[in-house]
């Protein structure tokens, strides 16, 4: 181990620099954690979704509907086979947005990509499966399979949960919580009076 840790060693002059541009990048990575709320990630808490403004007309409307009494962002927009899948998503499909947004590319109209169409559409099933299979309700048969399981929940669902949301102006007026400022109290710049 010491042979290892001596070939990577910086001469001794440079051994101080390096330390301390070292601690200055591990420092500015921390920081960037923290201001990024990436630990909120890795909860089911639908309130993550709003650190990024942009989400704010589909946090509202999920708020007023249906589905916010039995099901939160995960629980339809992330796999659920098992924990490892669920967060390999949720990683990947978080550093995609978190690159569109910083780098300020983001849509005008959000739009799901197939990949979590697919996601979405096998959490109705799971949730919804007695239903469509109920033949006493529904009048399920193998004629109507193709109708029930396979064509996408959303051709003749369009606003369940989220309403008509068309752009980032289309609920304008709609409540969301209000985050709270990421930047440290000591950070803040006070007035005096």
């Amino acid at each position: 181990m010491s042979g290892i840790f001596t070939k990577l060693a910086p001469p001794p002059r440079w051994r101080v620099p390096v330390i301390i541009i070292s601690g200055m990048l591990c420092g500015l990575l921390f920081y960037l954690l923290h201001i990024s709320r990436a630990a909120s990630y890795l909860s089911d808490d639908p309130s993550t979704c709003m650190n990024c403004h942009i989400m704010a007309p589909q946090f509202a409307t999920w708020m007023h509907s249906s589905h916010r009494e039995n099901a939160n962002c995960n629980d339809c927009h992330v796999p659920h086979q098992n924990a490892a899948i669920k967060y390999w998503f949720k990683a990947k499909d978080g550093m995609r947005h978190a690159t569109v947004f910083t780098l300020r590319n983001e849509p005008q109209v959000i739009m799901i990509r197939k990949e979590g169409q697919e996601v979405v559409q096998e959490n109705c099933i799971r949730c919804h499966a007695k239903l469509l299979t109920d033949d006493k309700v529904l009048n399920y048969t193998a004629s109507t399979h193709h109708a029930r399981m396979e064509r996408p929940c959303w051709e003749c669902h369009r606003e369940v949960p989220h309403g008509r949301v068309n752009s980032l102006s289309s609920v304008p007026y709609a409540r969301v919580p209000v985050q709270g400022s990421p930047i440290p109290g000591w950070m803040k710049l006070t007035r005096k009076p």
